[in-house]
């Protein structure tokens, strides 16, 4: 519970800093950039303490999948769907990655929701909703679908699958293996990605950005994806998902802490549902019946 918790907040970070640096560069070139930052560091982590895991294996098939849409797919389309709708609806769909979550493990893993994962998934939503639309009912009844929500609904879903695969693969190969090649197979189609970006969208380097990218590349991609696969390895993709949703509630405290936005009581009871679900679902986890 901790290890998920401790990637969704270094993740929230990178919310923060991909807020400030969106002048100076295109979302593309930053998770090409951030990626490239990471392989190198699971390279040298790999090389020194399980030179084995520098190969592929078996698992291969599987490494390629977690890569795929963890990686390559889900930060390009979250990015568009972003384009494309609210803070506030993608906010909202994003939380429905424990349900999609529970999905795609019935199907893949046959690891159903359990009952007491579905309650707080459902207990997370709520306190999702209330936390972004600050408890009003007028905010949420303003609630319209565009095109970019299917984005981030495709996105949410591809998230919930690297959950999935990452479960699956750290049956046979460890937390730091799975992780490292998701980004080794990842930030070679990211960085042609970036290279078409770049043409219309060039950087605007500097000493700030430079540290930003080394931050973003050491804390958010390696801490937090190494964090949420061995969280993932322990509490099954059900139960991390749970905690997936105390990313806004980590977010909007940061940007009071470090942009002086403000914090209301709609932030302490929604806050307060979500990691209140979290827990519950964690302790509950392996002790109770499938849904």
């Amino acid at each position: 519970m901790l290890l998920v918790n401790m990637a969704t907040f270094v993740w929230a970070t990178n919310m923060v800093l991909g807020r400030a640096l969106r002048s100076v560069i295109g979302p593309l070139t930053l998770a090409a950039l951030r990626f490239l930052v990471a392989s190198l560091v699971f390279y040298l982590l790999l090389r020194r303490l399980q030179p084995r895991e520098l190969r592929l294996g078996r698992e291969g098939w599987l490494l390629v999948g977690m890569a795929l849409t963890g990686v390559a797919l889900f930060v390009p389309i979250l990015y568009l769907g972003l384009r494309y709708t609210t803070a506030t609806n993608a906010t909202l769909i994003a939380a429905l990655g424990p349900f999609l979550t529970g999905l795609w493990a019935a199907l893949l893993l046959r690891e159903p929701m359990t009952r007491h994962q579905a309650l707080a998934a459902s207990v997370a939503f709520l306190g999702v909703a209330w936390l972004i639309t600050g408890g009003t009912w007028e905010t949420l009844m303003a609630f319209r679908f565009n095109p970019g929500d299917v984005l981030i609904l495709v996105a949410a879903s591809l998230w919930g699958l690297y959950s999935v695969l990452g479960r699956r693969t750290m049956r046979t190969r460890s937390s730091l293996g799975a992780t490292a090649w998701s980004a080794f197979l990842a930030t070679p189609l990211l960085a042609l990605a970036a290279i078409i970006e770049v043409q219309v969208r060039p950087v605007a380097w500097s000493p700030s950005l430079l540290l930003a990218i080394f931050y973003i590349g050491l804390f958010p991609s390696v801490l937090g994806f190494f964090a949420w696969n061995t969280g993932v390895k322990h509490l099954g993709p059900s139960g991390a998902m749970v905690f997936y949703n105390t990313l806004p509630l980590y977010g909007a405290l940061l940007s009071a802490l470090l942009l002086g936005e403000s914090l209301t009581s709609a932030h302490l009871i929604g806050g307060g549902l979500i990691v209140a679900a979290g827990l519950w679902a964690g302790w509950h986890t392996g002790h109770t019946k499938p849904a």
